[in-house]
Protein backbone atom coordinates (compact mmCIF):
# COMPACT_ATOMS: atom_id res chain seq x y z
CA UNK A 1 0.00 0.00 0.00
CA UNK A 2 0.70 3.50 -0.23
CA UNK A 3 1.72 4.87 3.21
CA UNK A 4 1.88 8.66 3.21
CA UNK A 5 1.71 9.22 7.11
CA UNK A 6 1.26 7.75 10.65
CA UNK A 7 -1.61 7.25 13.01
CA UNK A 8 -0.13 7.17 16.86
CA UNK A 9 -1.70 5.44 19.68
CA UNK A 10 -1.15 6.36 23.03
CA UNK A 11 -1.41 6.93 26.89
CA UNK A 12 -0.21 9.98 28.47
CA UNK A 13 0.60 8.71 32.00
CA UNK A 14 -0.57 8.33 35.42
CA UNK A 15 -2.72 11.74 35.73
CA UNK A 16 -6.66 12.00 35.39
CA UNK A 17 -7.42 10.44 32.15
CA UNK A 18 -4.11 10.29 31.46
CA UNK A 19 -4.66 6.30 31.42
CA UNK A 20 -7.15 6.38 27.92
CA UNK A 21 -6.67 6.13 24.52
CA UNK A 22 -5.10 9.54 22.45
CA UNK A 23 -3.97 9.91 18.75
CA UNK A 24 -1.62 11.88 17.22
CA UNK A 25 -0.89 12.00 12.88
CA UNK A 26 2.43 12.63 11.31
CA UNK A 27 4.01 13.00 8.09
CA UNK A 28 7.18 12.22 8.13
CA UNK A 29 6.98 9.84 11.32
CA UNK A 30 8.95 12.29 13.10
CA UNK A 31 6.93 15.74 13.99
CA UNK A 32 4.01 14.66 15.59
CA UNK A 33 0.87 16.42 15.85
CA UNK A 34 -2.02 15.70 18.90
CA UNK A 35 -5.46 15.46 17.96
CA UNK A 36 -9.10 16.24 19.60
CA UNK A 37 -6.87 19.00 21.47
CA UNK A 38 -4.57 16.70 23.28
CA UNK A 39 -7.74 14.90 25.12
CA UNK A 40 -8.23 11.35 24.91
CA UNK A 41 -9.97 9.86 21.87
CA UNK A 42 -11.46 6.79 22.95
CA UNK A 43 -11.96 5.80 26.97
CA UNK A 44 -12.65 2.78 28.96
CA UNK A 45 -15.15 2.50 31.86
CA UNK A 46 -15.04 -1.62 31.97
CA UNK A 47 -12.43 -3.63 34.07
CA UNK A 48 -9.86 -1.56 35.98
CA UNK A 49 -11.12 1.50 33.97
CA UNK A 50 -8.06 2.70 32.33
CA UNK A 51 -6.72 1.74 28.82
CA UNK A 52 -2.55 1.61 28.23
CA UNK A 53 -0.15 0.28 26.02
CA UNK A 54 -2.53 0.60 22.89
CA UNK A 55 -1.72 -0.66 19.23
CA UNK A 56 -3.23 -0.23 16.33
CA UNK A 57 -2.98 -3.01 13.51
CA UNK A 58 -4.81 -3.04 9.75
CA UNK A 59 -6.09 -6.57 9.36
CA UNK A 60 -5.19 -8.33 7.04
CA UNK A 61 -8.83 -9.43 5.33
CA UNK A 62 -11.52 -7.14 4.49
CA UNK A 63 -14.02 -7.04 6.27
CA UNK A 64 -17.74 -6.25 5.74
CA UNK A 65 -18.75 -4.80 2.08
CA UNK A 66 -15.08 -5.15 1.12
CA UNK A 67 -14.19 -2.41 3.82
CA UNK A 68 -11.06 -2.19 5.70
CA UNK A 69 -10.81 -3.60 9.09
CA UNK A 70 -8.90 -2.15 12.11
CA UNK A 71 -8.32 -3.55 15.70
CA UNK A 72 -6.73 -1.01 18.59
CA UNK A 73 -5.97 -3.03 21.82
CA UNK A 74 -4.53 -2.18 25.28
CA UNK A 75 -3.71 -3.43 28.47
CA UNK A 76 -6.89 -2.89 31.18
CA UNK A 77 -5.32 -1.04 33.77
CA UNK A 78 -5.25 1.88 35.45
CA UNK A 79 -2.68 2.82 38.15
CA UNK A 80 -4.21 6.42 39.09
CA UNK A 81 -6.85 4.51 40.91
CA UNK A 82 -4.87 3.70 43.71
CA UNK A 83 -4.06 -0.18 43.39
CA UNK A 84 -0.38 0.23 42.96
CA UNK A 85 2.27 -1.76 40.84
CA UNK A 86 2.49 -4.60 43.00
CA UNK A 87 -1.14 -5.74 42.82
CA UNK A 88 -1.03 -4.71 38.75
CA UNK A 89 1.64 -7.17 38.30
CA UNK A 90 0.21 -10.19 40.43
CA UNK A 91 -2.90 -9.59 40.95
CA UNK A 92 -3.90 -7.11 38.09
CA UNK A 93 -6.13 -7.60 35.21
CA UNK A 94 -5.80 -10.35 32.95
CA UNK A 95 -7.90 -9.12 30.10
CA UNK A 96 -6.94 -7.01 26.27
CA UNK A 97 -9.33 -4.70 25.70
CA UNK A 98 -10.10 -4.12 22.18
CA UNK A 99 -11.97 -1.56 19.88
CA UNK A 100 -12.24 -2.51 16.34
CA UNK A 101 -13.02 0.50 13.10
CA UNK A 102 -13.38 0.51 9.25
CA UNK A 103 -12.56 4.17 8.90
CA UNK A 104 -9.98 4.47 12.13
CA UNK A 105 -12.45 7.65 12.93
CA UNK A 106 -15.44 5.08 14.28
CA UNK A 107 -14.80 2.62 16.78
CA UNK A 108 -17.00 0.09 18.49
CA UNK A 109 -15.58 -0.62 22.38
CA UNK A 110 -13.66 -1.41 24.23
CA UNK A 111 -14.61 -4.86 25.05
CA UNK A 112 -12.37 -7.23 27.06
CA UNK A 113 -11.06 -10.33 26.41
CA UNK A 114 -9.48 -13.01 29.17
CA UNK A 115 -6.17 -14.36 27.05
CA UNK A 116 -3.76 -14.94 30.23
CA UNK A 117 -2.29 -17.89 31.28
CA UNK A 118 -3.95 -19.45 34.31
CA UNK A 119 -2.16 -17.85 37.14
CA UNK A 120 -1.04 -14.70 35.44
CA UNK A 121 -0.94 -11.61 37.55
CA UNK A 122 -1.17 -9.60 34.72
CA UNK A 123 -1.49 -9.12 30.94
CA UNK A 124 0.45 -5.74 29.70
CA UNK A 125 1.18 -4.43 26.68
CA UNK A 126 -0.28 -6.64 23.93
CA UNK A 127 0.59 -5.87 20.76
CA UNK A 128 -0.11 -8.20 17.32
CA UNK A 129 1.47 -8.85 13.76
CA UNK A 130 0.17 -10.82 11.00
CA UNK A 131 1.33 -14.19 10.67
CA UNK A 132 1.13 -15.68 7.09
CA UNK A 133 2.23 -19.31 7.79
CA UNK A 134 -0.46 -19.58 10.09
CA UNK A 135 -2.62 -17.41 7.53
CA UNK A 136 -3.67 -15.63 11.29
CA UNK A 137 -2.63 -12.85 13.38
CA UNK A 138 -0.24 -13.34 16.27
CA UNK A 139 -0.76 -11.84 19.12
CA UNK A 140 1.60 -11.35 22.16
CA UNK A 141 1.84 -9.81 25.65
CA UNK A 142 3.86 -9.61 29.25
CA UNK A 143 2.63 -12.16 31.97
CA UNK A 144 3.93 -12.45 35.65
CA UNK A 145 3.95 -16.24 35.86
CA UNK A 146 5.38 -18.74 38.51
CA UNK A 147 6.04 -21.45 36.59
CA UNK A 148 6.67 -25.01 37.94
CA UNK A 149 10.85 -25.28 39.36
CA UNK A 150 10.52 -21.35 39.82
CA UNK A 151 11.31 -19.85 42.46
CA UNK A 152 9.18 -16.83 42.54
CA UNK A 153 6.77 -15.57 39.31
CA UNK A 154 8.51 -13.95 36.60
CA UNK A 155 7.64 -11.69 33.83
CA UNK A 156 7.56 -13.64 30.21
CA UNK A 157 6.20 -12.98 26.77
CA UNK A 158 2.96 -14.66 26.02
CA UNK A 159 1.22 -15.38 22.76
CA UNK A 160 -2.01 -16.38 21.26
CA UNK A 161 -3.63 -16.54 17.10
CA UNK A 162 -6.65 -14.77 16.52
CA UNK A 163 -8.55 -14.27 13.18
CA UNK A 164 -11.12 -11.78 14.69
CA UNK A 165 -9.75 -10.83 18.11
CA UNK A 166 -12.97 -12.31 19.76
CA UNK A 167 -11.75 -15.97 19.70
CA UNK A 168 -7.78 -17.00 20.90
CA UNK A 169 -6.54 -19.65 20.84
CA UNK A 170 -4.55 -21.13 24.00
CA UNK A 171 -1.78 -18.91 25.47
CA UNK A 172 1.72 -20.55 24.71
CA UNK A 173 5.22 -18.78 25.87
CA UNK A 174 6.89 -16.98 23.06
CA UNK A 175 9.95 -15.55 24.91
CA UNK A 176 11.44 -15.99 28.24
CA UNK A 177 15.00 -14.50 29.21
CA UNK A 178 17.44 -15.55 32.49
CA UNK A 179 15.43 -11.59 33.75
CA UNK A 180 11.75 -10.67 33.27
CA UNK A 181 11.08 -9.19 30.15
CA UNK A 182 8.14 -6.92 28.99
CA UNK A 183 7.24 -4.79 26.13
CA UNK A 184 7.71 -6.73 23.21
CA UNK A 185 7.32 -5.14 19.77
CA UNK A 186 7.97 -6.70 16.02
CA UNK A 187 8.77 -5.29 12.84
CA UNK A 188 8.58 -7.66 9.25
CA UNK A 189 11.29 -6.68 6.99
CA UNK A 190 12.30 -8.72 3.90
CA UNK A 191 14.50 -10.41 5.76
CA UNK A 192 12.46 -12.01 8.34
CA UNK A 193 11.58 -10.47 11.95
CA UNK A 194 12.88 -8.12 14.21
CA UNK A 195 11.72 -7.94 18.16
CA UNK A 196 12.73 -5.32 20.26
CA UNK A 197 11.81 -6.23 24.41
CA UNK A 198 12.37 -4.57 27.05
CA UNK A 199 14.82 -6.12 29.94
CA UNK A 200 12.78 -5.29 32.95
CA UNK A 201 16.12 -5.85 35.43
CA UNK A 202 18.39 -3.69 33.15
CA UNK A 203 15.86 -1.14 32.11
CA UNK A 204 17.14 -1.30 28.35
CA UNK A 205 15.91 -2.79 25.04
CA UNK A 206 17.00 -6.04 23.60
CA UNK A 207 16.88 -7.79 19.88
CA UNK A 208 16.45 -11.18 18.15
CA UNK A 209 15.23 -11.94 14.96
CA UNK A 210 14.22 -15.04 12.99
CA UNK A 211 12.87 -15.30 9.35
CA UNK A 212 9.58 -16.30 10.88
CA UNK A 213 7.55 -15.73 14.04
CA UNK A 214 8.40 -19.48 15.47
CA UNK A 215 9.68 -18.62 19.36
CA UNK A 216 12.60 -21.13 19.28
CA UNK A 217 14.18 -19.92 15.90
CA UNK A 218 14.91 -15.98 17.35
CA UNK A 219 18.09 -15.35 18.29
CA UNK A 220 19.86 -12.39 19.79
CA UNK A 221 21.19 -9.28 17.49
CA UNK A 222 23.73 -7.40 19.61
CA UNK A 223 23.24 -3.82 20.06
CA UNK A 224 26.05 -1.24 21.14
CA UNK A 225 23.30 1.70 20.69
CA UNK A 226 20.58 -0.22 22.82
CA UNK A 227 22.65 -2.01 25.13
CA UNK A 228 24.11 1.57 26.63
CA UNK A 229 20.70 3.34 26.49
CA UNK A 230 19.33 2.48 30.16
CA UNK A 231 16.12 3.51 32.00
CA UNK A 232 13.76 3.32 28.80
CA UNK A 233 10.70 0.81 27.93
CA UNK A 234 7.58 0.49 25.41
CA UNK A 235 9.82 0.28 22.26
CA UNK A 236 8.27 0.70 18.97
CA UNK A 237 9.16 0.38 15.02
CA UNK A 238 7.95 1.27 11.99
CA UNK A 239 9.27 1.69 8.67
CA UNK A 240 10.13 5.48 6.91
CA UNK A 241 7.23 5.76 4.29
CA UNK A 242 9.57 7.21 1.43
CA UNK A 243 12.57 5.43 2.16
CA UNK A 244 14.31 2.39 3.15
CA UNK A 245 14.93 3.15 6.76
CA UNK A 246 13.66 2.31 10.12
CA UNK A 247 12.66 4.66 13.29
CA UNK A 248 12.64 3.33 16.49
CA UNK A 249 11.09 4.96 19.15
CA UNK A 250 11.60 4.09 23.06
CA UNK A 251 10.08 6.02 26.29
CA UNK A 252 12.78 7.39 28.40
CA UNK A 253 10.40 7.01 31.66
CA UNK A 254 13.20 7.14 33.63
CA UNK A 255 13.97 10.97 33.15
CA UNK A 256 10.48 11.57 32.38
CA UNK A 257 11.60 13.35 28.48
CA UNK A 258 9.19 11.26 26.79
CA UNK A 259 10.20 8.97 23.32
CA UNK A 260 13.34 9.45 21.68
CA UNK A 261 13.67 8.42 18.34
CA UNK A 262 16.45 6.41 16.31
CA UNK A 263 17.03 5.57 12.92
CA UNK A 264 18.70 2.70 10.78
CA UNK A 265 19.41 1.56 7.75
CA UNK A 266 19.98 -2.16 8.21
CA UNK A 267 18.53 -3.53 11.42
CA UNK A 268 20.80 -6.77 11.16
CA UNK A 269 23.69 -4.40 12.18
CA UNK A 270 21.43 -3.49 15.66
CA UNK A 271 23.13 -0.10 15.43
CA UNK A 272 20.71 3.21 15.23
CA UNK A 273 21.45 6.99 15.04
CA UNK A 274 20.21 9.18 17.71
CA UNK A 275 18.36 12.00 16.68
CA UNK A 276 19.11 15.01 18.26
CA UNK A 277 15.93 16.92 20.58
CA UNK A 278 16.39 19.55 17.19
CA UNK A 279 15.64 16.67 15.06
CA UNK A 280 12.40 15.59 15.96
CA UNK A 281 9.18 16.90 17.88
CA UNK A 282 6.60 14.49 19.63
CA UNK A 283 3.64 17.13 20.25
CA UNK A 284 2.79 18.93 22.91
CA UNK A 285 1.73 15.94 25.50
CA UNK A 286 3.84 13.55 26.44
CA UNK A 287 3.21 10.55 24.80
CA UNK A 288 3.64 7.18 27.14
CA UNK A 289 3.79 3.51 25.69
CA UNK A 290 1.73 3.49 22.42
CA UNK A 291 1.60 2.06 19.27
CA UNK A 292 2.26 3.59 15.32
CA UNK A 293 0.56 2.61 12.21
CA UNK A 294 1.33 3.71 8.82
CA UNK A 295 -1.38 5.41 6.75
CA UNK A 296 -2.68 5.97 3.55
CA UNK A 297 -3.39 9.63 2.01
CA UNK A 298 -7.24 8.93 2.50
CA UNK A 299 -6.88 7.29 6.01
CA UNK A 300 -4.73 10.66 7.00
CA UNK A 301 -6.91 13.10 5.57
CA UNK A 302 -10.20 11.21 7.11
CA UNK A 303 -8.49 10.90 10.89
CA UNK A 304 -7.02 14.64 10.26
CA UNK A 305 -10.34 16.12 9.16
CA UNK A 306 -12.62 14.68 12.19
CA UNK A 307 -12.98 17.71 14.60
CA UNK A 308 -14.87 16.15 17.66
CA UNK A 309 -14.27 12.20 18.93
Amino acid sequence: MNYTGYLFAHFIGEQKDGEQIYFSLSRDGLHWQDLNDGKPVLQSRIGEGGARDPFLIRSPWEGKDGRPKYYLIATDLCIAAGKGWQVAQYAGSRDILVWESDNLTDWDGPVAHTVGVEGAGCVWAPEAIYDEQEDSILVFWASMVKLPGDNEAKQRIYASYTKDFRRFSTPFLFLERENHVIDSTIIRTPRGYFRYTKDETTKNICIDFSEDLRPEHFKRVESGTLGALFGVEGPEIYRINDRDQYCLIVDRFATGKGYLPMLADDLESGEFTILSDEEFDMGKTRKRHGGVLPITEEEYRAVAERKVW
